[in-house]
C-alpha cells in the first residue's frame, strides 16, 4: 500500500510558494527571507487560526519589513567599513585622531551609563549588535512599543550629550 504525500494547506502552502518564488530569482533578497521567517514565527506564536488570511498576512509583513528597512537606510545612511578609504575615517592626523576617538568613546560610555539599564540594553542590542526591535522585545521580555520608546529616549539622550562632536 503506497502513501500519497499530504497536500499542503493553509499558511504552509503560502509559505512554500513565497520561498520557492524567491529561490528562483537570481537576485534573491535575504532580508525578505528573514522577514518571512519572522512573520511565520509571529503567526505561529499568536496562533495560526487568529490570522484570517495567511497569504495576505505574510506578503504584507514582508512589504512592511522592506519599507522599514528603506526608511532606516534613508534616515541612517551608512558605508561599510571596508569601503572607506583611510583618509575618510578621520580628518585629524595621527595622535590627534586617536585622542579624539578615545575621548568620543569615553564620552559615549559615560552617556550610556547615565541611561536606565533597560534603555541602555535596548540601544546596545539595536545599534551595536544589530538586533531588530522584535528580537530585543523577546530577549528583554518587553513589548516592541516599549523597545521603540527606550530607543527614542536613548537616542535623544545621546544626541544631547554628544552634540559637540557633530
Amino acid at each position: 500500500m503506497t502513501h500519497r504525500p499530504l497536500s499542503k494547506k493553509g499558511w504552509l502552502a503560502n509559505y512554500s510558494e513565497l520561498i520557492g518564488g524567491w529561490r528562483r530569482k537570481p537576485d534573491a533578497d535575504d532580508d525578505a527571507l528573514d522577514a518571512l521567517q519572522d512573520a511565520v514565527l509571529r503567526m505561529l506564536e499568536a496562533g495560526v487560526g487568529k490570522v484570517a488570511n495567511p497569504a495576505a498576512y505574510l506578503k504584507r509583513s514582508i512589504q512592511n519589513h522592506k519599507i522599514d528597512k528603506h526608511r532606516h537606510q534613508t534616515a541612517f545612511p551608512s558605508i561599510p567599513l571596508d569601503e572607506l578609504d583611510d583618509h575618510a575615517v578621520s580628518e585629524l592626523p595621527g595622535p590627534e585622531a586617536e585622542a579624539h576617538s578615545s575621548k568620543l568613546l569615553a564620552d559615549l560610555q559615560s552617556a550610556l551609563e547615565e541611561l536606565p539599564l533597560v534603555c541602555r540594553q535596548v540601544y546596545i542590542h539595536h545599534r551595536i549588535e544589530g538586533c531588530t526591535h522584535a528580537e530585543i522585545a523577546r530577549a528583554l521580555g518587553i513589548s516592541t512599543d516599549m523597545v521603540e520608546k527606550h530607543m527614542t529616549r536613548a537616542v535623544r539622550h545621546l544626541n544631547n550629550r554628544l552634540q559637540h562632536y557633530a
